[in-house]
């Protein structure tokens, strides 16, 4: 009897116990609602002094804001960016090496030298200069001695050299180029635009990262004589890292400047404004516009298939269906949401298909307005089948329909 009262005082001690920890421990906070946070307006774009302008997004190569961008101007020294290009293709196509001595002309020397009015390396005539010391003096010090004798050692003459960089400027795309000389000396029939300068730029970051480098070393020594970079952003922000300014009384004042922030690029291109400070307060602006209120997304990945469809005389019953690079796109912040993808492929895909070989198009929109048009592309080779599978499918494709299809891409909105 005296255990029984023992062990009914334990549980009702035991009891009580709980219950004061229970009581103890607060309630958990009803949730606060949160505010409805209404759409972030996209403002327009800054106000950019110049005749022409280009904000180009790098990952994607869209044009997210624009001034007169195919207007034909003179390019200045901004013409050196493809000069650049040039010779930087040229070095990884094995015709011309970094470590070339290349001989000071008296054309070079006398064309671009210390005694003309333009910006020069302050190259000593009939000296040997190592090819990588004048892609300096082209990019930092913007010399053009060192354009010219570069031109003269890749293709023998600096006319030829001319011939170089709007094969090249062809072959990207710049369908509003021509190009005379390679320092940006003003002369007939050489123009470009803010948006074939955009290109280019695009095109030297991707194709030859270690030569566009050089466009962020702040100064240069040659010669004795020591010359800062004339690009002032490199200065004012740690993002930027290029490109080239330019400037002629009739060019105006012209820079191409890119800058990154994590793992967004953008490329401003200023053409024609009023003054040195005006041409990078202008491409800063439209720097800091394209980072604060654009964003990029990578939608779908290379090689990854998106679709599987029904695959006719053919080994296999299905083609695996892709892009070749990842699809990426770049829109005003809280539009993601909004995009749409579509792929077009043709009902009836009959054997056989080479890998890589496109078969239908994926279509990017928002608000029913283009923004990337990609190839589908078949991702393995798909062979024939045997003559009796090709005899039955044919058959079978008497009731089949052969018209192209579009339906939603995988994931999109």
């Amino acid at each position: 009897m005296n255990f029984l009262r023992r062990t009914l005082v334990s549980f009702a001690a035991l009891t009580l116990l709980i219950g004061v920890a229970v009581a103890q421990t607060p309630p958990r906070p009803s949730p606060v609602p949160r505010p409805v946070v209404p759409e972030a307006p996209v403002p327009p774009p800054p106000d950019v002094d110049g005749k022409s302008w280009v904000l180009m997004d790098y990952a994607t190569g869209q044009i997210l804001a624009s001034k007169e961008p195919d207007l034909r101007v003179e390019p200045a020294s901004i013409t050196k960016i493809m000069t650049d290009y040039v010779v930087s293709a040229e070095v990884a196509n094995g015709k011309v090496h970094m470590t070339d001595p290349v001989t000071i002309s008296e054309r070079a020397w006398r064309g671009g030298g210390a005694g003309t009015d333009g910006s020069t390396s302050f190259l000593k005539l009939n000296s040997q200069v190592p090819l990588k010391d004048l892609l300096y003096g082209l990019i930092i010090q913007s010399g053009n001695d060192a354009a010219i004798a570069l031109a003269e050692h890749t293709a023998g003459s600096e006319d030829a050299f001319a011939g170089l960089m709007n094969a090249y400027a062809k072959q990207l795309g710049m369908v509003n180029s021509n190009f005379e000389n390679a320092s940006g000396y003003p002369i007939a029939n050489h123009y470009t635009t803010a948006h074939d300068i955009a290109i280019l730029s695009r095109a030297l970051i991707h194709d030859f990262p270690d030569d566009y480098a050089i466009s962020a070393i702040k100064q240069f020594e040659w010669n004795g004589i020591k010359q800062g970079n004339r690009n002032t952003l490199l200065w004012r922000d740690p993002s930027v890292d290029g490109i080239k300014t330019g400037h002629t009384a009739a060019a105006g004042f012209c820079l191409a400047a890119s800058a990154k922030q994590g793992d967004s690029r953008m490329i401003a291109i200023v053409m024609g404004a009023s003054s040195e400070k005006a041409r990078a307060d202008s491409a800063m602006a439209l720097l800091s516009y394209g980072f604060r209120f654009y964003e990029t997304h990578k939608l779908y990945d290379a090689s990854k298939p998106l679709a599987t469809p029904k695959l006719w005389k053919g080994e296999q019953n299905q083609l695996p269906i892709g892009v070749a690079e990842d699809v990426q796109v770049t829109v005003k912040r809280g539009d993601y949401d909004k995009l749409k993808a579509t792929m077009d492929i043709p009902s009836t895909l009959i054997a056989p298909f080479k890998k890589g070989q496109q078969v239908g198009t994926l279509r990017v929109t928002l608000a029913d307005q283009p923004v990337q048009t990609i190839p589908l592309i078949a991702l393995n080779d798909a062979p024939q089948c045997g003559f009796f599978g090709r005899l039955w499918d044919s058959i079978l494709l008497w009731f089949h329909s052969s018209k192209t299809t579009s339906e939603p891409a995988p994931g999109s909105k």
